[in-house]
């Protein structure tokens, strides 16, 4: 897979994670505990990993901002 691609999918798991986060502060609501059983349960902590790992994932996009545009120009 490409970086581009990989780039997509993390924005993506960490919208979710800010609107997660959003209900959680405005409304004490955690739609994945609710989803899936629990805060605790075992595939609620994998998805908070795997958006934990999408935010990290994200911080190298700081660095390729100014050296590679995604426009094909």
């Amino acid at each position: 897979m490409k970086s581009r691609t990989f780039d997509y999918i993390a924005i993506t798991l960490i919208i979710i994670g800010a609107l997660n986060w959003g209900l959680v502060g405005f409304f004490q609501f955690d739609l994945v505990a609710f989803l899936f059983a629990g805060m605790s349960s075992w595939i609620s902590r994998v998805i908070y990993a795997i958006i934990g790992i999408a935010g990290i994932y994200s911080l190298t996009l700081y660095g390729r901002v100014y050296d590679q545009p995604y426009s094909d120009k």
